[in-house]
């Protein structure tokens, strides 16, 4: 009789020593789990122009800031247009663009809380080195495409409203030359983003007007290179919008204004600053306090 009490209470030992097990598994479970949702929704969304990611930049400043801050952010490279209409439809938290007419449009029709300058760089005008338009001799770039097109060398254009795609048809109507949309056999609309376009170009043996830092970075020139650069109306500004919570109610609102926070103060701007491909600075920080 005492061995089956023995043999009872072991048991039921056993059963209660297999639940409480069973429990702490269970809670170090939801704990993980609980956590790994925590680490999970600590990101934002960057809608942003090809040029930044192309360039490198977010490779040298992301790092930093996901170290200081925990807050990882993952970028969604497109052009500017194509990147204001995503922040538009609640598909980002924050966005960096070039195209400061469109960023204006954007937050005066509640789409972003504000609009802050972050930095600059300039256009370059890109083609074979035999340059047959004759435009690395010439001082105004309205000379410049004006000499392309009256010779009718090939010119490709990215065609897509990003923000070099408005930069480039701004220059064209400054050299009183509109009638671009004619089908012809020299303006050739790619349809692309800034990489593609370019290897287009000098697959094509064509022209094309690129910012500075992407053609920096650009790996295949072949025998291109900047042909035109300087001109006042080449500036190229970049600026950045956290997106507004009383259009999309799902924003990161607070981690995307500590992005913006910290991307425009002097530890951003310096990092910004300090970027450089074989030697020379892709962008200038220019926040007006």
């Amino acid at each position: 009789m005492q061995k089956k009490m023995s043999e009872f209470h072991l048991s039921d030992i056993l059963s209660k020593l297999r639940l409480v097990f069973f429990q702490f598994l269970l809670l170090t479970s939801l704990t993980f789990q609980q956590s790994s949702v925590s680490e999970t929704l600590k990101f934002i969304t960057l809608q942003s122009t090809t040029s930044t990611q192309n360039s490198g930049l977010y490779d040298h400043l992301l790092p930093i800031y996901e170290k200081k801050t925990g807050i990882k952010v993952k970028v969604v490279a497109v052009g500017t247009g194509q990147a204001l209409k995503n922040a538009k439809n609640c598909d980002g938290d924050v966005v960096i663009v070039h195209s400061t007419n469109d960023e204006e449009i954007f937050v005066k029709n509640g789409y972003g809380t504000r609009r802050y300058d972050l930095m600059y760089n300039d256009f370059v005008i890109i083609g074979p080195g035999i340059d047959m338009a004759g435009i690395r001799k010439v001082t105004t770039v309205t000379r410049a495409l004006k000499l392309i097109a009256k010779n009718i060398i090939r010119f490709a254009s990215r065609g897509d409203n990003s923000g070099t795609h408005k930069a480039e048809k701004k220059l064209w109507q400054l050299a009183g030359i509109d009638d671009l949309n004619v089908v012809n056999n020299w303006y050739l609309e790619t349809g692309l983003g800034m990489g593609s376009t370019l290897n287009f170009a000098v697959q094509s043996n064509a022209y094309a007007i690129t910012d500075r830092a992407t053609w920096l970075a650009f790996q295949n020139k072949n025998n291109h290179e900047i042909l035109f650069q300087g001109d006042p109306p080449m500036f190229n500004q970049y600026g950045i919008i956290p997106v507004d919570s009383k259009n999309c109610p799902n924003v990161k609102a607070g981690m995307a204004q500590d992005f913006t926070d910290w991307i425009i103060s002097s530890e951003g701007q310096s990092k910004i600053a300090e970027f450089q491909r074989n030697g020379t600075q892709l962008f200038f920080p220019n926040v007006v306090d």
